[in-house]
């Protein structure tokens, strides 16, 4: 099928990213957003701060369910900007975990300590432990360019490692990174990649923006059901992806409307060609991921 009323997924990882980010647990992609981007969202984070009570000038502060608060956050959840990768990983079963900003001015939050994304008890690695169950993708919309600076810290190779010792601190780790970025540089992080954030010592507010996306049946981060009404503004991959089920079970099993979420960039289909009988319907049938396929042809190389 090749109906023009579905979207054909976005881009997503190349080859060469893909190597980085699943060595590494973290890529970053420059100049992914354009001055005109940056200036919009810098835009909705004002907006949400000053109508936020418990915003106070001069201290840290973050916001969760962003998509809900403003329009300019409500496009970013199928943006073909950076969509594709979260598909790459989650496929048909795509959903927004968590949407969020943070803004940390001088001598706000003194630090975060380190900390891997997702359950602390049974980590998201004891049931994957080589594709993610969650992917970060953060917008920087500040130039972080020094130390000090409230910067990202992480440790890559690290979303292969459950236990570090320096769990719960703020001691550096040898061998980690602490983030340097330009405004307009674009993330994309591992949920198991072991990460803290330094203090902010600069003259600078650091604004950023993170989306976190995952499989539909994990439990979202930060909302249990969306308004039924903002729903109704979305355009229908933006609603799917939201996952907003009264059904619990639907999480897992979606409901027919919802398939094909995209074709396939491909072949630009909405099946994988060749897999079952015609009479299997659309929504009951197992589509391949790219990670998968990946997996699998790494798996078929001879070394």
């Amino acid at each position: 099928m090749t109906g023009s009323t579905y979207r054909i997924a976005p881009p997503g990882f190349t080859d060469e990213q893909w190597k980085t980010f699943d060595g590494e647990g973290i890529i970053f992609i420059e100049d992914a957003l354009d001055s005109e981007a940056i200036e919009t969202l810098t835009a909705a984070i004002d907006r949400v701060c000053q109508v936020s009570p418990k915003y106070q000038q001069g201290q840290t502060f973050g916001s969760n369910n962003i998509v809900e608060r403003d329009p300019a956050f409500a496009s970013l959840i199928d943006h073909s900007r950076h969509v594709g990768y979260a598909y790459d990983l989650f496929g048909e079963l795509l959903k927004l975990h968590q949407s969020q900003f943070f803004v940390r001015p001088p001598g706000g939050q003194r630090y975060n300590i380190w900390h891997p994304d997702g359950a602390r008890a049974v980590p998201y690695g004891t049931f994957s432990p080589q594709l993610p169950l969650q992917i970060k993708i953060g917008f920087w919309l500040t130039d972080v360019l020094e130390e000090k600076m409230g910067n990202l810290v992480v440790l890559p190779g690290s979303h292969r490692e459950q236990y570090v010792d320096e769990y719960d601190s703020h001691q550096p780790i040898a061998g980690e990174q602490i983030v340097r970025v330009r405004k307009g540089t674009m993330t994309l992080m591992h949920s198991s990649i072991w990460h803290r954030v330094e203090p902010n010592d600069s003259e600078s507010v650091r604004k950023n923006i993170f989306y976190a996306y995952c499989p539909a049946w994990v439990t979202s981060a930060d909302r249990v059901l969306s308004d039924p009404d903002w729903l109704e503004t979305l355009n229908r991959e933006q609603r799917i992806i939201m996952r907003s089920y009264s059904n619990a079970y639907s999480n897992a099993k979606p409901p027919a409307s919802e398939f094909p979420l995209f074709l396939d960039r491909e072949t630009g289909l909405d099946r994988d060609p060749d897999a079952y009988r015609e009479n299997v319907e659309l929504h009951r049938r197992k589509r391949r991921t790219w990670a998968e396929r990946k997996y699998a042809s790494a798996a078929a190389t001879p070394v």
